[in-house]
C-alpha cells in the first residue's frame, strides 16, 4: 500500500511546478522582487476575498500578530487573554510586543472558552486574542460581546483559518486586526514563510504598514521605528495565482473531511470534528483534521507502522504547560485534550483511496 504522508512538501511544489516556474520567470525577469505590483495585486485580491478593508503582506503570521499588538500599544502590565490550545507564536507575539499573555481553558469545541475568558478579565486586561484553529472560527458573537462589554481590543490569530466563517463573516474580520499564515502546509500556502494582516481600521493600517517597512509610510517617509517584515513579491505572485482556485481547494478538503466523518463517526473510542454541512453557524475549511482518541499513542504508532503520517500538534503541550516561560496553571480541559489529540492526513495530495485506507486502518485498530 502506498504511504499516506501527513503532508508531502515536495508535491506542494511539483504538482504545480510548471505554473510556479512561469510565475518565477515572469517576476524575476522584471527584477520585481520586493514591494512591487504583484504584492499590491495580491493584497487587493485578499481584501476582496475576505471583505476586509485593508490587507498587508508580511514576512510571516507571527510577525503579523506582534505588529498588530505593537500598533495597538502594550505596557508590561497589560494582559491579553488567549487559548492555551494554540501555537506558541500566539503567546510570544504578545510578550514580544510588550504585554503579558494569559492562557485560559478550552470549551466543548476545543477552542477558547468564552466563559473562561470573562472569568480571567481583571483591571490589567486590555485584549483578547482568539485562535481560529484548524480552519474553524470561534463563536465570535460571544467573544465580541465580552470585548465590547469590557472595552477590550480583539486581535484574531487567524493563521489557520483563511476562508472559514462564523455567521457568514470571515475569520480575521471580526476584531480590530488579524494575522493569516501562508506557511507551505496551510490551505493557501506559499513556497516558504509568508503572512498577511487584515484590518478595517485606517489608523491601524497606517501604523502597521509603517511597522512592517522600516517605519516608512506609503510615500516612503519615515514616521516611526519599524522592522523589515514584508511578503516577498515572488510569493505574493504565487499566492495570488493560488487564490483564484482557493474555493475549490476548500471544497476538496471538506470532501475529505466528509469521508472521515462517514467512515469513523460510529467508532466508540474517538471523537471527530463537526462534519461539513453540520456546522450550523460555522463554515470550516479543515486546515487540519484533528480527532481525540483513546489509546492515542498506540494508535499513532500503529498508523506509523502502516506508513500513515499523523501529527500531535505542538508536541502535545498547551501554552500554560511551558514552565520555562513562567506559566504554571491548571487547565484541565486543555490538558485532557492534549493527551488524546491526533491529526490525520488532509491535503490536496491524497486520494479518496488514501483516506479510506486511513479509515480502514483506524477501524481495524479498534476492533
Amino acid at each position: 500500500m502506498t504511504a499516506v504522508p501527513f503532508f508531502d512538501y515536495s508535491r506542494h511544489y511539483l504538482d504545480d511546478r510548471d505554473n510556479y516556474l512561469k510565475i518565477i520567470d515572469e517576476v524575476s525577469s522584471k527584477g520585481a522582487f520586493i514591494m512591487q505590483n504583484e504584492l499590491s495585486q495580491f493584497e487587493e485580491n485578499l481584501s476582496s476575498f475576505t471583505k476586509a478593508k485593508y490587507s498587508i503582506g508580511v514576512a510571516n503570521a507571527t510577525d503579523g500578530l506582534e505588529m498588530c499588538w505593537m500598533a495597538i500599544g502594550l505596557n508590561p502590565t497589560d494582559e491579553v487573554i488567549i487559548s492555551s490550545h494554540t501555537m506558541l507564536a500566539t503567546a510570544s507575539a504578545i510578550k514580544l510586543a510588550g504585554g503579558k499573555p494569559i492562557p485560559v481553558d478550552i470549551g466543548y469545541d476545543n477552542l477558547i472558552d468564552p466563559l473562561k475568558v470573562e472569568e480571567a478579565i481583571n483591571e490589567n486586561t486590555v485584549g483578547i486574542m482568539p485562535t481560529q484553529l484548524n480552519g474553524r472560527t470561534c463563536d465570535m458573537d460571544k467573544i465580541m460581546s465580552i470585548a465590547n462589554k469590557y472595552n477590550l481590543y480583539v486581535v484574531e490569530d487567524a493563521a489557520q483559518a483563511l476562508g472559514s466563517s462564523f455567521n457568514g463573516k470571515f475569520a480575521g474580520t471580526f476584531g480590530h486586526a488579524s494575522s493569516i499564515s501562508f506557511y507551505p502546509a496551510k490551505v493557501l500556502g506559499c513556497l516558504g514563510d509568508g503572512g498577511a494582516i487584515l484590518t478595517n481600521s485606517e489608523n491601524l493600517f497606517q501604523t502597521i504598514y509603517q511597522l512592517h517597512d522600516h517605519g516608512r509610510d506609503l510615500n516612503g517617509i519615515v514616521r516611526r521605528w519599524g522592522r523589515n517584515s514584508r511578503l516577498d513579491n515572488l510569493n505574493a505572485a504565487i499566492l495570488d495565482f493560488k487564490l483564484k482556485s482557493y474555493k475549490d481547494v476548500i471544497k476538496r478538503r471538506r470532501q475529505i473531511a466528509s469521508i472521515y466523518q462517514e467512515r469513523l463517526s460510529t467508532l466508540e473510542y474517538i471523537n471527530l470534528p463537526p462534519a461539513p454541512g453540520s456546522e450550523d453557524k460555522h463554515f470550516d475549511i479543515f486546515q487540519n483534521y484533528e480527532i481525540t482518541a483513546r489509546n492515542r499513542n498506540q494508535l499513532k504508532k500503529y498508523l506509523h507502522d502502516l506508513d500513515i503520517g499523523t501529527l500531535i500538534q505542538w508536541g502535545g503541550q498547551g501554552i500554560h504547560q511551558f514552565k520555562e516561560l513562567g506559566f504554571d496553571l491548571n487547565l484541565p480541559n486543555t490538558e485532557l485534550f492534549f493527551k488524546k489529540c491526533l491529526m490525520l492526513p488532509i491535503n490536496l495530495f491524497i486520494s479518496d483511496n488514501d483516506v479510506n485506507y486511513v479509515c480502514d486502518s483506524i477501524i481495524k485498530f479498534y476492533k
